[in-house]
């Protein structure tokens, strides 16, 4: 059996389903996707916990499945968070290079100065994602390490959440037995297996679509500009479905996957589908042309509203690539067709990319987040920055910077 060191663990904790795959690490390069396990979502809405012993349950069950799969034991994962609460901001920070190159050190000193920012007591940063690095006015730095100069600039994006929901998170992991590696934005797990380098590059934006959410995330020259979270996706198309065909809402989830399409023009005339009804009647016959445009209704109001985020953010100009839908509701008949008409730019439907093992029974948008946990995971693991997250409270951050500081000095 391999070293538990050489796997790395995605959990998806989505408000439909908690997903957990498990990736071996084969060379330095490649990871092998082992096993998977997903479980029914029992204790969250809209992305943030609402029953912690539901949660525990479902997370358990999830990993077991997994753990069977890959034939190994995990003691700690990777964790994705997303919900209305989360909230996102550009930054800049400048500092005096201390000596005649920049190190390591510079760089850890202008990302504290561009977090330094006011942030409520009820918030945490999640993320500091560096979008570049300006030396002597020398715009456009990815890497600045080495480079001679004198004043030293960073921009960066900010990622905050709710300091309650992500202990709440930490704590359903924790109390499953495992421990948390990290907690990363969904979007931004998403993103690391779906979108390709030069998308990145040229400027895409991806909409990651689950049950709770729909997550917004837009890239620029290989930097993340804007992130930003839309509390509509599958769950509301669902209900739309349990109230205007009167079925039951685990009957119009299993219609939505079986017979939806988000673009009535692709339904053919004359289709229909038979639809449960409640209290112990008869099922009926119902046009398919009808659900569908109870989903596009839905549909078009989410894309409408994400499409008004994209222009208010001010990066509507740099989206050369388009659109890539991710997700688990991305993979719904006329999904890309509808959002080309509300975005009016070119829109694909993003598979994870660039892993091994049981890559076809992972090629699916539902599990973009899941695999993403697993890329970032690796990065990680590469640059040597892997810790388990322990106390996420002030005395704790407060204590880890005393410490760096002793090391400087002595």
């Amino acid at each position: 059996m391999a070293k538990k060191s050489d796997y790395i663990v995605g959990l998806d904790i989505g408000t439909t389903k908690i997903c957990c795959i498990i990736g071996e690490v084969v060379d330095d390069e490649k990871i092998d996707i082992i096993g998977l396990g997903q479980y029914p979502s029992r204790g969250l809405r809209k992305g943030v916990v609402v029953n912690i012993d539901s949660t525990v349950e479902s997370i358990k069950s999830a990993v077991e499945e997994a753990e069977l799969m890959a034939g190994c034991e995990i003691d700690s994962v990777f964790v994705g968070i997303a919900g209305g609460h989360i909230s996102s901001m550009n930054s800049h920070g400048i500092i005096a290079v201390k000596g005649k190159e920049i190190t390591q050190k510079d760089i850890d000193r202008v990302i504290e100065a561009a977090k330094a920012i006011a942030i409520p007591l009820d918030r945490e940063v999640i993320h500091v994602l560096p979008q570049e690095y300006i030396v002597d006015n020398q715009d456009g730095i990815k890497t600045p390490l080495g480079m001679a100069g004198v004043r030293l600039e960073a921009k960066v994006h900010i990622v905050t959440a709710a300091v309650t929901s992500a202990q709440n998170i930490v704590k359903c992991v924790n109390k499953a037995g495992l421990g948390v590696q990290d907690i990363v934005l969904e979007q931004l797990a998403s993103s690391e297996s779906v979108l390709s380098q030069d998308e990145r590059e040229l400027g895409v934006a991806m909409i990651d679509i689950g049950g709770g959410t729909s997550d917004l995330a837009i890239f620029y020259q290989g930097a993340i500009k804007h992130t930003s979270v839309l509390t509509i996706a599958g769950a509301q198309m669902t209900n739309d479905i349990a109230i205007g065909l009167r079925t039951p809402n685990n009957e119009a989830e299993k219609i939505k996957h079986s017979y939806g399409c988000a673009y009535p023009p692709m339904v053919q005339e004359g289709e229909s589908i038979e639809a449960p009804s409640v209290g112990g009647r008869e099922p009926r016959s119902v046009p398919r042309q009808i659900l569908s445009e109870i989903i596009e209704a839905r549909t078009r109001e989410m894309f409408e509203l994400l499409d008004n985020e994209i222009s208010e953010s001010g990066y509507r100009e740099i989206i050369s690539s388009g659109i890539v839908l991710t997700g688990g509701a991305a993979s719904m008949q006329g999904m890309a067709e509808l959002a080309e008409d509300v975005f009016q730019s070119p829109v694909r439907v993003g598979t994870p990319l660039g892993l091994g093992g049981l890559m076809d029974v992972v090629n699916n948008p539902m599990y973009a987040t899941c695999t993403g946990l697993i890329q970032y995971g690796s990065k990680r693991f590469k640059s040597g920055t892997n810790r388990e997250l322990q106390g996420r409270n002030l005395f704790d951050k407060i204590f880890s910077r005393m410490k760096d500081w002793a090391d400087e000095f002595f």
